[in-house]
């Protein structure tokens, strides 16, 4: 089985947490018994998660070696030039070292489809923001939101809305869609 869900802000991709005081996590959502997260998605992200009752699916989508496409809505502090796209375009150097290039590309204005975030971002009346598409191939721990503040463009919001062939699409955000046993078997666009 292959769930898509649309994580909310600031939710745990993990069913239990023993902070104090506990934080949301996936168990609040009603997802089928059995299923886990295959790969992860940061706590004030929001957007697609694949969850799973299958390991080596899981394992075809997070492995690092399968370098799955990932496709982000990136909000970002300043406004994005060529030079600041061209550096993501060609990787970033970051502290654990050179990221592999991205697919990065300007966008006019957020989508008409993009639900307003709870709560809303905060922003200053002295900086522009913009929208940035980012398309990665790694998973590195806050790769997106690490890249941008390494081209001077933090990011103030992010949305993960594509995992290989797996689109968000019209998924509003805490529900999810579950894929019959038969189309995840061997997903298109993900390795063998």
């Amino acid at each position: 089985m292959l769930v898509l869900f649309n994580k909310p802000f600031n939710v745990l991709c993990q069913f239990t947490d023993r902070s104090t005081p506990p934080r949301r996590t996936l168990a609040a959502f009603g997802l089928p018994p059995q299923v886990y997260p295959a790969g992860r998605l940061d706590y004030d992200s929001e957007g697609l998660l694949l969850l799973t009752d299958d390991g080596g699916l899981a394992h075809r989508i997070t492995d690092p070696r399968h370098k799955v496409a990932k496709t982000y809505l990136a909000q970002v502090e300043g406004t994005p030039d060529a030079t600041s796209l061209q550096h993501l375009r060609r990787g970033v150097e970051l502290k654990d070292g050179l990221t592999l290039p991205a697919v990065a590309r300007l966008i006019e204005r957020a989508p008409a489809w993009l639900w307003p975030r709870d709560p809303p971002v905060r922003f200053r009346k002295s900086v522009p923001d913009a929208w940035l598409e980012l398309t990665i191939r790694e998973g590195r721990n806050r790769q997106v939101r690490r890249m941008t503040a390494a081209v001077g463009l933090p990011t103030l919001r992010l949305i993960r809305t594509r995992i290989g062939e797996y689109a968000l699409g019209e998924l509003a955000p805490a529900m999810h869609r579950v894929l019959q046993a038969s189309s995840a078997s061997r997903p298109r666009g993900m390795p063998r």
